[in-house]
């Protein structure tokens, strides 16, 4: 084949697309090829779904702890209704004499009559247990208190007679029973020295602004026969604190009311009978009730109420090996230590409250004795036997020992005498009764118009323990000297002699570390090592002296002398600026006690001399001292009946014990929490099966997000297309010119 004619057959293929005769003819096969093409896309673009592999099932571990709540809440009911229930609600007395409940004493004898017949006749054969439960109800629903007491409040303090009753006499005929079986309390055995409280009292103790410690008793009670003794030791330490009466269950009104009650609304005494009930001062109702809920003992029902109703402090016990770390380290430096010896029994109330009204100027604690101990604390502060009580004061004086019991009067007495370290601590609120305050008041007076005060200044250390014992040596020096001894022997100390006896000199201590800006302020650069924190320096205390002067041309004559120096006081106080200007003196010579005594004698004597100008200057503030506990606080501020709500919830948890809505309850919440388990588990699974597609339109990975979404209409733009054999005519056809053709 020629050239010529290659290229005119290529020409007719070329140009075949336009030839207007072959187009009508070809479209119809374009159509098709273009369908078949689109199936053949859509076939190896669509592949049939592979089953994906489905997760693997819960484990039963997981299966375990998502069902541990239903599982554990149908264990609840299933033990609450099978064993709790049934041990709640025992067979009566009235049923095993198989009468009614609550009938009457003539008809509890009639069927006891009619069972010991049967007993006695040969018909049935005997059993000895059971006689013993006849014979026990029979006695207890014939005497006409204790039946009072089953009744109304199921008092049955002698139930456990059955049971020893039972062996004593197992396998012995009916015959041989000692008989009673209970015994029968002596009239007169019960002596209580309380007031005893009836129905129309009950008005007058609610609005007392006394607290009342009440005893619930019964006269038919053995228990409440043996527990009378220690009520009257009991109402012997609280007289002065409460009220003291007694309720006998024959007043059923009170009684009731003063009674615990069960879920069903019916009264009970939860540790049986004499019960201790309590009614807090300002109480209006009976949900304010304080019950007490433990073993009965003068101890611990004295502890329960000073705690829970006075508010009182705990005195803790201390050991030899704990009395330093945890009772002298941890208790303030400026208090007296107050160590009671005792041989084992608690603080008593009057104790307590000693140590609650002298909280800032004491610290209590007590000592068990022991004789391998005795020369321990005899050498140590001079205890020779308990009962002995000790007053710590200041650092090298010797201890206030007393022996022997204390009653409520002599303790204050000796609180009272024995409150004050030997060398005062200045502070907030002592600073006033010192006489070591710029507002302008003396010991001596207020009309005093010059005084002074001496102060040794340091941080907590041995070094000021040091000086305070220095201290307390000057000033027992000056009060044991007389005015005419001090003329004969050395004449130097006869100012300081007479400012101490007219008190118009005090002597103090000072906390430098928690007085800073007090120390600071009279110190200045002096006080580098005895103000503020510790810096790594040696601390070196510090004494000065401060001469105190009232400016007597702001003081009028007629209001002196129709006011008195408390209401003057009180007016200084609310004024912003020292009433009294201050001149200080430091002391730079040796610990010699007399160098210091003559030292303080020559500032004094020429204070006095010298008509020094007033100065009125703005002295910092001591830092407040929380001379009031935490626990007092708490005490005070939370309301009776919050307290009484927490306390209530926790202690009357037990009253449902017996409810027998608990057991369906708990298997109503089991049942929901297994049905809500159950249907989040099954939503969970399922889930990911129903938004899957069918098998016949899983795309490929990478086609997945090139698919347009269901509903849309797929838009194609057709700019810059790549051309397609489907295509009528592509968009770049055009015709190759011969060179050879016409």
């Amino acid at each position: 084949m020629g050239r010529k004619e290659c290229m005119q057959k290529n020409n007719v293929v070329l140009n075949i697309t336009n030839d207007p005769v072959i187009t009508p003819k070809i479209q119809p096969l374009t159509l098709q090829i273009r369908h078949s093409l689109f199936q053949f896309h859509s076939h190896k673009t669509t592949i049939p779904r592979v089953p994906a592999t489905q997760s693997p099932s819960p484990s039963m571990a997981s299966a375990i702890r998502a069902y541990a709540l239903p599982f554990i809440l149908f264990a609840g009911a299933l033990y609450y209704q099978l064993f709790l229930i049934p041990n709640a609600f025992p067979p009566s007395h009235y049923d095993v004499l198989q009468i009614d409940r609550y009938s009457s004493v003539d008809k509890v004898k009639e069927a006891y009559d009619k069972l010991e017949s049967k007993w006695n006749s040969a018909v049935e054969a005997s059993d000895t247990r059971e006689f013993v439960k006849i014979r026990y109800a029979y006695e207890l629903l014939t005497n006409t208190l204790w039946k009072r007491d089953y009744d109304l409040f199921g008092v049955d303090e002698q139930l456990h007679i059955i049971e020893s009753a039972s062996k004593h006499y197992a396998g012995k005929r009916v015959s041989e029973l000692d008989l009673p079986l209970l015994d029968v309390p002596t009239p007169g055995s019960i002596d209580h020295s309380s007031k005893v409280i009836t129905t129309s009292d009950l008005r007058s103790i609610f609005p007392d602004a006394k607290p009342w410690l009440i005893q619930l008793y019964s006269l038919g009670s053995k228990r409440s026969a043996h527990f009378s003794e220690s009520w009257n030791k009991i109402a012997a330490l609280l007289h002065k604190f409460t009220n003291i009466g007694v309720v006998e269950l024959g007043e059923t009104e009170l009684a009731v009311y003063l009674a615990d009650k069960r879920s069903s609304g019916k009264p009970f005494f939860r540790n049986g009978i004499p019960s201790v009930v309590a009614v807090p001062p300002g109480c209006q109702a009976a949900n304010c009730l304080r019950r007490f809920h433990g073993e009965l003992s003068v101890d611990t029902v004295t502890n329960w109420f000073a705690t829970t109703v006075l508010a009182l402090p705990q005195i803790k016990y201390y050991s030899k090996e704990s009395l330093v770390s945890d009772f002298f380290g941890k208790s303030s430096p400026h208090k007296v230590k107050v160590i009671f010896f005792s041989n084992g029994e608690r603080a008593a109330p009057f104790i307590r409250q000693a140590a609650k009204d002298y909280w800032a100027y004491a610290s209590f604690a007590f000592i068990l004795w022991r004789e391998e101990e005795s020369s321990y604390w005899q050498g140590a502060f001079g205890v020779e036997s308990a009962p002995a009580i000790v007053f710590l004061k200041d650092p090298g004086v010797k201890p206030v020992v007393h022996h022997g019991s204390v009653n409520n009067s002599l303790l204050l007495n000796m609180m009272e005498n024995n409150k004050q370290q030997e060398l005062p601590q200045l502070r907030s609120v002592t600073s006033m009764e010192l006489g070591c305050d710029p507002h302008g008041y003396s010991r001596a007076g207020y009309d005093t118009v010059i005084w002074y005060c001496a102060i040794a200044v340091g941080r907590p250390s041995r070094e000021l323990n040091k000086m305070r014992e220095t201290m307390c040596r000057v000033q027992q020096t000056l009060s044991k000297r007389t005015e005419v001894d001090s003329l004969s022997e050395n004449q130097t100390i006869a100012p300081a002699l007479d400012a101490f006896q007219k008190k118009r000199l005090t002597f103090a201590w000072l906390d430098g570390e928690k007085q800073k800006d007090y120390c600071q302020f009279y110190l200045g650069q002096a006080g580098e090592h005895a103000c503020g924190q510790p810096r790594g320096m040696t601390d070196i205390p510090q004494l000065f002296i401060i001469r105190y002067l009232r400016n007597s041309s702001n003081v009028d004559t007629s209001t002196q002398e129709t006011k008195s120096w408390k209401s003057l006081l009180v007016q200084d106080l609310a004024a912003e600026n020292d009433q009294a200007g201050q001149f200080v003196a430091r002391y730079k010579g040796s610990d010699d006690i007399s160098q210091i005594t003559e030292w303080i004698a020559s500032i004094i004597a020429d204070g006095d001399s010298r008509d020094l100008p007033f100065f009125r200057l703005r002295t910092p503030k001591f830092v407040a001292d929380d001379t009031e506990p935490i626990w007092s606080r708490t005490a005070q501020n939370i309301p009776i009946s919050m307290k009484q709500g927490i306390l209530g919830a926790v202690s009357g948890l037990s009253v449902y014990g017996d409810d027998p809505r608990i057991g369906p309850a708990l298997l109503l919440a089991a049942l929901i929490s297994l049905g809500t388990i159950w249907l989040r588990r099954n939503q969970k699974v399922q889930l990911p099966k129903s938004n899957q597609p069918s098998s016949e339109e899983v795309p490929f990975e990478g086609e997945r997000k090139q698919r347009p979404a269901a509903g849309q209409v797929r838009r194609r733009s057709n700019k810059n297309a790549s051309p397609s054999i489907t295509d009528l005519e592509p968009s770049d056809a055009y015709q190759m010119p011969l060179s050879d053709s016409d």
